[in-house]
C-alpha cells in the first residue's frame, strides 16, 4: 500500500475526522492490539495511551521507517510482516481504510479472525459505494469501495457482527460532487482536505446521528470472535 507524495502526510493534518473514528470504535479497541497497514501512525496516537500492548505492521518500507523512528516506546513493536505470518494472538485487530488496498480481501479477513482472541474485535474502516470510485481511488491503489452486503455474506464462523454503519453522510455529497465538478483532479489538495476536516466533519458528526448512519462515504464494520 503505497499514497504517492505528500498524501499521508495531508491526511495526517484530519486529526477532527480520526476523532470521530475514534470516538465510533474506543470501547473495542483494549488489550494486545495490532493495526495492519499502519501507514506513518496517524491513527496510532489516539488509543496509544490506552492499549497494553501495540503491534504497528506495515509492508511499505517508508512507511515502515518512519513509524519505527516515531514510536520510541517499550509496549510497541513494529513489524513488516503480514498478518498470517504474526506470532502473536490479538483482542483488537484494525484495518483502518487498509482493506481496499488488499487484493484477496476476504481472505485477509479469514486470516485476522484466526489471530483474534476470543470475544477479541475485527476493526474496519473502508471507502463505501463503488459508484464513487475515483481517479483517486486507483490512483492510491485501491482494488475497490465496499457495499454493507460485502461483510454482511461473509458469514463468519462463530463470529457476531457488533456494528455496520455508514460514517459521514455530508462527505458522501461532497465526494460525489468533486467527482462531478473535478473529474481531472487526482488527489485532492491540502486546503480540501483541511476544509473538510475543520468545518464539515463536526457538522457531518451530528448530521450521521440524525441519518442513523444510513448514509455516507466509508463503512465501519466490527465483528466479535466468540
Amino acid at each position: 500500500m503505497k499514497y504517492p507524495g505528500e498524501e499521508l502526510d495531508n491526511f495526517d493534518r484530519a486529526t477532527i475526522w480520526r476523532k470521530y473514528i475514534y470516538f465510533e470504535i474506543k470501547k473495542f479497541i483494549k488489550g494486545n492490539i495490532l493495526e495492519v497497514g499502519a501507514g506513518i501512525g496517524s491513527f496510532t496516537k489516539n488509543y496509544i495511551d490506552k492499549a497494553e500492548k501495540i503491534t504497528l505492521s506495515e509492508i511499505d518500507l517508508n512507511n515502515y521507517e518512519i513509524i519505527s523512528k516515531k514510536f520510541k516506546n517499550n509496549k510497541i513493536k513494529i513489524t513488516n510482516k503480514v498478518t498470517e505470518k504474526l506470532n502473536d494472538t490479538y483482542n483488537t485487530i484494525m484495518y483502518l481504510n487498509v482493506l481496499e488496498h488488499i487484493k484477496n480481501d476476504k481472505d485477509e479477513i479469514i486470516k485476522a479472525i484466526k489471530k483474534l482472541k476470543t470475544n477479541g474485535h475485527l476493526v474496519v474502516l473502508v471507502p463505501a459505494h463503488n459508484r464513487l470510485f475515483s481517479k483517486f481511488d486507483k490512483a492510491v491503489g485501491h482494488f475497490r469501495r465496499y457495499e454493507k452486503n460485502f461483510f454482511i455474506n461473509l458469514n463468519l464462523k462463530d463470529c457476531k457482527i457488533e456494528k455496520l454503519i455508514y460514517l459521514d453522510a455530508l462527505g458522501y455529497l461532497l465526494y460525489y460532487l468533486n467527482k462531478i465538478f473535478f473529474k481531472e483532479e487526482v488527489y485532492p489538495s491540502k486546503i480540501k482536505i483541511l476544509i473538510w476536516d475543520k468545518i464539515f466533519t463536526p457538522i457531518t458528526f451530528f448530521l450521521d446521528k440524525i441519518l442513523l448512519n444510513k448514509l455516507g462515504k466509508n463503512i465501519l464494520y466490527i465483528v466479535k470472535k466468540l
